[in-house]
């Protein structure tokens, strides 16, 4: 009688390990710091590297939970709505009397609150995609926006609430430190628990993370309450750099958040990706952002080339899936 050996884990590969997708955006990245230096002589400073991030990494905290969702094979494009409700409130209820701190707790409760009811509605009709809820409460957020504050901006903050978007600590913006920290944690509670593995096999077969006595109901609420919380903080950082809010802000981050999970290759139909591709899309995107403003470039254009880059990333994706699933033998 032969002797069979199960291995829990792949060998070692050097291979495999630099034919991984997060390596290409690394080239990509290298590759828009050397188009950028050659823009500008001045871009190669170590103030552009610490100062260009304070720009666009208000919405990369909502690129964080985003990576969880559709990692569930889900979409949440309430996101941005989220934003606006959350910082519109806090900044009514401020200039109503209430204290900046319990203001910015407001925030946050408000912004949880509105992504734990996209997970209830999720658990409770099954029968509807998440598409369909995130888009019915994406009207629904940005209709009390307005309702709120109607057309109407509101500001007039403490001078110590701008410390949160144009702060340093040691050097450092404020807000690229809280990313850092916040992007770690996300890093552990994926890869290193059994609420990350949980997020794997939900997104590669709902039903049988179901009939394995996983408790797919609460993952998607936690998933849900992430999603809320971190667009809260968005909200907390995009409202202090602009030093106002009005029912219009965050528009359209949806769709630039879900672009960067998946140039940063987690797959849209689920269950495939890792947390480090997403970040590195999100300066990315920043970068490349920044690159094409030091040449008065149109935000139109970056639309086009981040569209071009979504259409390379899918497709590539799309061949390594399919090659991966020929190997395995029926």
């Amino acid at each position: 009688m032969t002797e069979r050996t199960i291995r829990t884990e792949r060998p070692w590969s050097w291979k495999r390990f630099f034919f991984q997708w997060e390596w290409l955006l690394v080239i990509i990245f290298i590759l828009i710091h050397v188009v950028n230096s050659t823009l500008s002589p001045y871009y190669l400073n170590i103030n552009t590297f610490i100062r260009t991030p304070q720009s666009f990494l208000d919405k990369a905290f909502i690129v964080l939970p985003m990576t969880f969702v559709i990692l569930l094979g889900n979409i949440d494009v309430s996101v941005g709505s989220t934003v606006a409700l959350s910082s519109v409130i806090m900044a009514v209820a401020y200039n109503a009397g209430l204290p900046m701190p319990l203001a910015i707790v407001l925030c946050l409760a408000v912004s949880t609150a509105c992504g734990l009811f996209n997970g209830i509605l999720m658990v409770k009709y099954k029968e509807l995609s998440a598409a369909i809820i995130t888009i019915s409460t994406m009207t629904i957020y940005r209709g009390f926006a307005y309702v709120i504050l109607e057309d109407q901006a509101s500001g007039g903050f403490p001078e110590w609430f701008s410390f949160l978007g144009w702060g340093n600590i040691a050097g450092f913006p404020v807000m690229l430190i809280v990313f850092t920290v916040c992007a770690f944690l996300f890093w552990i509670l994926l890869h290193k628990t059994t609420f990350g593995r949980s997020l794997y096999g939900m997104g590669n077969s709902m039903n049988a993370c179901r009939y394995s006595g996983i408790r797919t109901d609460r993952v998607i609420l936690i998933v849900s309450l992430l999603t809320g919380l971190m667009a809260g903080f968005t909200a907390l950082f995009l409202t202090s750099r602009m030093g106002s809010t009005r029912p219009n802000v965050a528009q359209g981050y949806e769709l630039e958040v879900i672009a960067m999970v998946v140039l940063g290759g987690v797959s849209t139909s689920g269950g495939k990706g890792r947390i480090i591709g997403p970040i590195l899309a999100v300066f990315i995107v920043g970068f490349l952002s920044y690159g094409l403003g030091l040449v008065n470039i149109s935000a139109q254009v970056l639309l086009i080339i981040i569209g071009a880059l979504l259409i390379v990333s899918v497709t590539v994706l799309n061949v390594r899936i399919r090659k991966r699933k020929k190997k395995i033998p029926a």
